[in-house]
């Protein structure tokens, strides 16, 4: 099984801020934007919040309610009507889709989201990210792949639900993919979890920021994570990026780049941590 740290939602260059953690904790992802996207911020239900008020007062009206919004991975059923048959669902393009193609990404494999993330709060009614809060790196949701449709061969018979997706509205590409989520987990001692979901509240687990960096792109993971003699997650071969201490490993992650692929079959440790992680879900 690959396991793959798949980056998604806002970051100041897509979107130009992170996207919030609530006063309650709740975990809020941004979709970035999408001039060509018939889904606007406002058209996003969420509970106890107005998705096109937040997002133009975060941005300071850089981006505004009425604006499109690239709702990509579409992992909960709840932000917009659905038609019968919707499933959760990923869209992959362009070198992003290249690269999981040729590290062979298949049926099985998980997805873990993860993007950039800053305290928020209201202030004068108005929503403004925390004073003196530090950007970081959150895991906040994760699919594992059932089917892989490539959208140029796709018979819009089959799967009428998917016409809203905007990776059925962009410009032609022959490596255009869709992954639909499984629907439950196939993972020892995680099959009565969904097959796909969003980490509704941050949890510490869920962090791969080091708590003391001020830079998100400094993980803090789990010592085993180390490549030793073993293949290391993809996009991160250089050695110097890679460090160890008494307790956990540190990697210095590339700033760009959307999709890391980690083989999980050489790395026996991850079945464990994907558990631990997993049961974020059932606190």
């Amino acid at each position: 099984m690959r396991i793959i740290f798949s980056r998604k939602g806002f970051d100041s260059s897509s979107g130009g801020c992170p996207s919030p953690i609530l006063p309650d904790g709740r975990l809020l992802t941004l979709p970035i934007p999408d001039l060509r996207s018939k889904i606007s911020y406002r058209d996003l239900q969420l509970e106890g919040v107005n998705p096109g008020r937040l997002v133009s007062q975060l941005t300071r009206s850089k981006i505004k309610g009425s604006s499109g919004a690239h709702l990509d991975p579409d992992l909960n059923a709840g932000h917009l009507p659905r038609l019968p048959g919707w499933r959760p669902v990923l869209g992959q393009h362009g070198s992003a889709q290249g690269h999981l193609h040729k590290q062979g990404v298949e049926s099985g494999d998980l997805f873990l989201f993860f993007g950039l993330f800053r305290d928020a709060e209201i202030s004068n009614r108005r929503w403004r990210f925390v004073p003196g809060s530090k950007p970081k790196h959150i895991i906040w949701g994760w699919l594992q792949i059932d089917e892989i449709l490539h959208v140029d061969s796709l018979d819009n018979d089959s799967y009428p639900w998917l016409k809203y997706h905007p990776h059925l509205h962009g410009e032609p590409d022959k490596g255009n993919t869709l992954y639909l989520a499984r629907n439950y987990l196939s993972l020892a001692g995680l099959e009565e979890i969904s097959g796909s979901g969003i980490f509704d509240r941050f949890d510490p687990r869920l962090q791969l920021t080091q708590t003391s960096s001020d830079k998100p792109s400094q993980w803090q993971l789990p010592k085993w994570f180390y490549p030793e003699d073993r293949q290391p997650l993809s996009y991160h071969s250089k050695a110097e990026r890679w460090q160890q201490d008494h307790s956990h490993c540190l990697l210095s992650a590339v700033a760009r780049g959307q999709e890391f692929v980690l083989l999980a079959d050489q790395y026996p440790e991850s079945a464990d941590w994907i558990e631990n992680l997993l049961a974020a879900v059932k606190a």
